[in-house]
């Protein structure tokens, strides 16, 4: 009887999911998870995510070359999003669509030191 009690399951809501998927892409891209817009989809039992996101950019001139080119990124970018969401979730994800909406060029904030 004891073995049982130990056994469960949890289960995440797909909002839960879609909220993860955006916190983890906003991160992957530098952006704001408010900015990222998240659909899934089951393919079966392995998700398909297709993300509407801005991506951060440096400004011309600022020699933003050493994070790699737009393309490397965004491929960089689908592995995170893939290995995360499964290390969060438990959610495989079987292929993540990045659909760029916008380039933010602003200046990365530096972190204060206290």
């Amino acid at each position: 009887m004891a073995d049982r009690a130990l056994h469960g399951r949890n289960k995440i809501t797909s909002r839960a999911v879609r909220r993860v998927v955006s916190a983890v892409t906003a991160d992957a891209l530098d952006v704001d998870a408010s900015d990222v817009s998240v659909e899934l989809a089951d393919h079966d039992g392995a998700l398909t995510v297709v993300a509407r996101t801005p991506i951060r950019v440096a400004p011309l001139g600022d020699g933003g070359r050493e994070r790699g080119t737009l393309l490397e990124r965004l491929t960089a970018a689908q592995t995170t999003i893939r290995q995360r969401v499964l290390q969060l979730t438990g959610s495989t994800v079987e292929r993540v669509d990045l659909r760029v909406t916008a380039a933010d060029m602003r200046e990365k904030k530096k972190k204060r030191v206290q």
